[in-house]
Formats: structure tokens, sequence, C-alpha cells
């Protein structure tokens, strides 16, 4: 594998470690600003800040207008990976968009300027540097700016793992629409949550409050780890306070995030109760649900319901947050059990130039799919 290359359009591809003091975070910065598909998980602060809990054998795959550690190098493109050898059990390599379970999106960042360039330098770049000419991108989306840019490129490429996640979008809509926009909910839902709310609310009223000042990001992250830790994440000693390295990704992230503005903590209150407490990163007007706990005293009250509930409340009434990507699992009906809208999300396997092993690889990856859904399927049907 080469360090860095110049590509046919003069554009120079590089393979960098996750480095806080490399001279190019400034523009990984810039480009995540910029990016055709706002990815707040790719970005650098967030990135950097998940490297120590879950960055190991991680590099960034960088475009730049020049090399980038050069004076005034401007990023066109930014994509972390993992170089995965026998992911098929052959030595058929791959390269692996970063995931964790803090990151559940992965659309690599394109520079807004000119997104199909740096969408054909990315895919490039592999066979250039000496690396494997496929990719695999885990929960990237389905539809949208970054399938269509992809499908525009006429690369070939296979979805595994399709579900959608709920979505809330009011970007367009109306003071009368935002008004009924929770008109859906049946009857029934309707009883159950305001039962619901009289409960929770039997020992005094509840408040729903959405922190984004600086001063405070940090002591609602101890109260957010101490709510897991009381429930059943904690007896079962896999709640965040049993992960000190995770504690500290958090704490990172929020600092980093919230001196931009950039991370909301939202959060039901009784007196100095904390009730249910959800972390939302920003980009621009959209949030993404990073992590949601809740009190779990009492279930019938359904705290982690009541606050999707007045979150949802508070965005329709003018919060300044138009978009929530719920950034759900498969079958985790939270989010959609209020929001109408839903994000397409699928593992794509995409061929980054000619390969003529592509439809093995299509071919192993589908096989791979099949028999971890019948896995879950039988260990379903033990568990019924």
């Amino acid at each position: 594998m080469r360090d860095a290359v110049t590509l046919p359009n003069g554009s120079t591809a590089a393979v960098r470690p996750l480095d806080p003091d490399a001279s190019w975070i400034p523009a990984w910065r810039a480009l995540g600003a910029d990016a055709h598909s706002r990815n707040p998980f790719y970005e650098a602060g967030y990135a950097l800040a998940a490297t120590k809990a879950f960055g190991a054998g991680v590099r960034l795959l960088i475009i730049a207008d020049r090399p980038p550690e050069a004076p005034g190098a401007r990023l066109l493109a930014a994509w972390p990976f993992r170089l995965s050898w026998r992911r098929w059990g052959l030595p058929l390599p791959l390269l692996m968009g970063w995931t964790h379970g803090y990151c559940p999106f992965g659309a690599p960042l394109l520079g807004g300027a000119d997104p199909e360039a740096a969408l054909a330098a990315l895919l490039a770049a592999p066979r250039a540097l000496g690396l494997p000419p496929r990719l695999l991108l885990p929960n990237a989306p389905a539809d949208g700016a970054f399938a269509d840019l992809l499908a525009a490129h006429g690369v070939r490429q296979a979805a595994y793992w399709p579900h959608a996640r709920g979505l809330l979008d009011v970007t367009d809509r109306s003071v009368q629409a935002r008004k009924t926009y929770l008109d859906h909910l049946s009857g029934k839902r309707r009883r159950k949550l305001r039962l619901a709310r009289q409960r929770l609310e039997a020992a005094g009223p509840v408040a729903l409050e959405i922190l984004d000042a600086p001063a405070a990001l940090d002591g609602a992250l101890d109260d957010h780890v101490a709510l897991e830790a009381a429930g059943w994440k904690g007896r079962a000693g896999t709640g965040l306070g049993q992960r000190p390295d995770e504690v500290a990704f958090l704490r990172a992230v929020l600092a980093d995030l919230g001196a931009e503005g950039r991370v909301r903590v939202a959060r039901l209150r009784r007196d100095d109760r904390i009730l249910a407490s959800a972390i939302l990163p920003l980009t621009g007007p959209e949030a993404w649900v990073l992590k949601i706990a809740h009190d779990e005293a009492d279930s019938e009250a359904a705290p982690g319901v009541q606050l999707v509930h007045r979150l949802t409340e508070a965005v329709l009434a003018g919060e300044g947050i138009d978009r929530i990507d719920s950034c759900a699992p498969p079958d985790f009906a939270l989010g959609s059990t209020f929001w109408t809208e839903r994000r397409p999300i699928a593992h794509l396997l995409v061929e980054a130039g000619r390969d003529p092993l592509f439809p093995l690889a299509r071919t192993l990856e589908r096989a791979r799919e099949r028999v971890a859904r019948a896995r879950l399927t039988n260990r379903a049907g033990r568990s019924a």
C-alpha cells in the first residue's frame, strides 16, 4: 500500500492514521461542515474522539487538492475504513467503512462544491494506492443525495440488510401542517400516552429541558450515565458506567460539538430527578439520536416514549430543529411510532474501479447475510 498518489484528475489520494495533531485536521473539519451529505459520525471532532475506544486499525482515506500536509491543502473527500482480509473466509480483502455502536450512518464525506468529482476520485483511489478495489459501506443511505450520486456514477453495487428507520422531517411544512403532524396517532395510542403521562406526573410535574450550553453538558452526561447504570444494563454489568473508554469518548464528543453549538441533550426532569435523557449531535437543523437512557422504575409510565413524544412536540412548535434521524436499528419502533418519514438504510458493497472479483464478493456477502438471518431466526424461535 502506498501512502499517497496523484490521481489522473490531479488530486491527491492519501491514507493517514487518525492523528489529532495532523496538520490537515482543520481541513477535515471544513470538509465535514461543507459535505454534500452531512455525516456527523465521520466528521473530525467526532471521529477523533472515538479513536481510543473504537479506532483500532482504522485509517482515513483522503482525497485532497494537494498532499494533505501541504500548506493550504483542501480536502475533497474523506472516508474512515478498516482493511478486512478474510470477511468471507477467503483471501479476498475489502475496505470496510468504520462502524461501531455510536456510528449509525456510513455515508463518506464528499465536498459540496463538486461531489461528483469527489466521489469519482474516492472510488479511483483504492486501486491507485494498492488497496482492494471493493468497498463495504455499513449503514449507508439507500436513497437520497448520496445514493443518487452513486447510481449516476454507474459503478456496480449491491445492498444488504435493508431497512427503513424512523425520521422526523418538518423542513417544508407549514405552521398548520406542523400542528396536525401527530394526527396519525390512533385513539388507542393517544389514550396510552395520556395515561402514561398522568402516571409519570403522579409524583409531581415533569418538564422537558433541552440543554445546549457547554457548561451544562458534562453534568448532563454524568446524569445520563447514572440513569443507565440504575437500569438493567447496570445490573448486567454492561452499562456505560462499566465502560470508561466509552464515557470518555462521549465526554470528548460533547466538549467538541458543544463548543460549536452542535449538540443537544434532551431530557425529562421531575425536580432533581432525571427520568429520561437523549444525546443529539447536530448537523445544521438536523439532529441524530445518539443514545437514549430512561428510568426503569415504572415501565408503565414509559419515560423514554414520553421523552420522544415531548421532543417531537417541541420540534413541531419551532424548537429550531427541522429533522431528527432516529438512528434506530431494524425493528426498533420508538421513532417510527411518532415520525411518519423514513430513511432507507443498507450495507452497500461498491466496486471501486474495475474489479473482476466483484461478482464473487457480491455472492459471498449475500451468502453471509443469509446465514446471519437464519441464525437470528433460529435464536428468536428458541426464545419464543
